[in-house]
């Protein structure tokens, strides 16, 4: 699991370089808020890209769970399905985002002086959605079938393009901040197309020919059946994120900077966590797929100790350094003060977020990807939402915004730790195929 965790963590660095590169240039060559515009990113573009990204979740499940049974007719068709979904959904996303962009910054009460800026930066960004969901899906099928270093290698070539864009249309153009948006969507076109050429121009089991993409609406279903929880999950534990940052802007400027630069360090200081609950997810399904049940068991025993672990070592690290990392994205005192306060109040329960991490990842691979959906909607949207409805306009301090976190992470991880000891999730796909092969 390591290594395969670990291109896939490389990976992960890289693509967050995307938007934090997008930050950094952007803090550095251009106002305070065209720097708040890109910083406030993460919730808009999670509550649209969140939904597909559940999905290609889905498609990984399918693909793994073939490919380690050997079964290379499924594979074939798992596969050419999931492109013809990419491609559907990412033409849908391009106009949702496009169109919608205007009326859910108001929704979210972005402050006027950042508002035109904001709107600049999320059109120019959605105009990419197809690269987005095409890249993640391609991306998910490779992963699927064990093959992680060559997704790494197309992240860091596409991640060198998009910074030296940066430099040229914002440092040296003198562009605003639309063209940091333009650099990411073009960089992103170029990571689809390394991936599919790859998935074409190889001879393998899960080869990808053109001529074979179409819907196969049994296919289809099934990944919809594994996937469509995950994507209803991401979208409303979006618009929950949607809410909160909708309270932050309420706060300010200084405050809607120093809570997305956190967001951006945040980001990085997870991914380790991230990336190897991803793998988790691939090793349990690959092992059920070939009824490798004690492997399975132990493998996920093993994941979930070394990634709490992990967590809490980088939430140390995170409170020590907090200081030095957000004064590397901005200068401005306030901003930095903020993000400070937000890692105090944070980062010694990653353990909690890391743990719920890994018991949601090794549901889905067990086919049970019903679980994480409700947990997280109810703990990580529902309680957290009103948890800040209700605090915030009493207290009025950002603090009380932050707490929602640790608050929630904790909640779910003992309802998660309740269901891996008490239920039997080892054969649920075992249980769903004897159910649809039933007269």
């Amino acid at each position: 699991m390591i290594a395969f965790a670990m291109p896939i963590l490389l990976g992960q660095v890289f693509q967050q370089l995307y938007n934090t590169a997008d930050a950094w240039i952007v803090g550095h060559f251009l106002s305070d808020p065209e720097y708040a515009a890109v910083t406030s990113t993460g919730s808009l573009v999670f509550l649209l890209v969140g939904f597909f990204g559940g999905i290609a979740v889905g498609a990984g499940v399918v693909i793994s769970r073939h490919y380690g049974a050997k079964d290379a007719e499924q594979l074939q068709i798992s596969v050419h399905t999931t492109v013809a979904f990419g491609l559907a959904a990412g033409l849908v996303l391009t106009a949702v985002g496009v169109g919608l962009t205007p009326s859910i910054l108001e929704l979210m009460d972005t402050p006027e002086n950042v508002m035109p800026y904001s709107v600049e930066y999320f059109r120019y960004y959605f105009l990419g959605s197809l690269a987005i969901v095409m890249y993640n899906l391609s991306m998910g099928i490779l992963r699927a079938v064990g093959d992680s270093k060559h997704p790494l290698y197309y992240l860091i070539f596409s991640s060198l393009v998009n910074i030296g864009l940066d430099l040229l249309f914002v440092g040296g153009f003198g562009w605003g901040v639309w063209s940091a948006a333009l650099a990411t969507t073009i960089s992103q076109f170029v990571s689809v197309f390394l991936c599919l050429y790859r998935l074409t121009h190889y001879k393998t089991e899960y080869q990808l020919h053109i001529r074979k993409i179409r819907f196969h609406l049994p296919m289809l279903r099934r990944i919809v059946h594994y996937g469509l929880p995950s994507g209803v999950q991401n979208s409303i534990i979006a618009i929950a994120n949607v809410v909160v940052q909708a309270n932050i802007n309420s706060f300010g400027e200084d405050t809607v900077a120093g809570c997305g630069t956190y967001a951006k360090i945040e980001g990085f200081a997870f991914l380790p966590i991230t990336c190897f609950s991803m793998a988790l997810t691939t090793f349990v399904s690959q092992n059920l797929g070939a009824k490798q049940y004690d492997r399975t068991k132990k493998g996920a025993k093993l994941g979930t100790i070394g990634c709490v672990a992990a967590a809490e070592l980088i939430g140390v690290a995170m409170i020590v350094f907090a200081r030095p990392l957000m004064a590397f994205f901005t200068d401005n005192p306030a901003a930095i003060e903020i993000g400070v306060n937000q890692s105090t109040v944070e980062s010694l329960f990653f353990c909690m977020l890391s743990f719920s991490h890994c018991i949601a990842a090794i549901m889905r691979g067990a086919g049970k990807p019903m679980v994480p959906m409700f947990v997280m909607l109810a703990t990580w949207c529902a309680i957290r939402v009103a948890y800040i409805s209700l605090m915030v306009p009493r207290v009025k301090e950002s603090w009380v915004i932050f707490s929602a976190y640790p608050l929630t992470w904790t909640i779910s991880s003992i309802i998660f730790l309740i269901f891996y000891l008490k239920f039997d999730w080892l054969h649920a796909f075992d249980r769903a195929e004897a159910k649809q092969k039933a007269p």
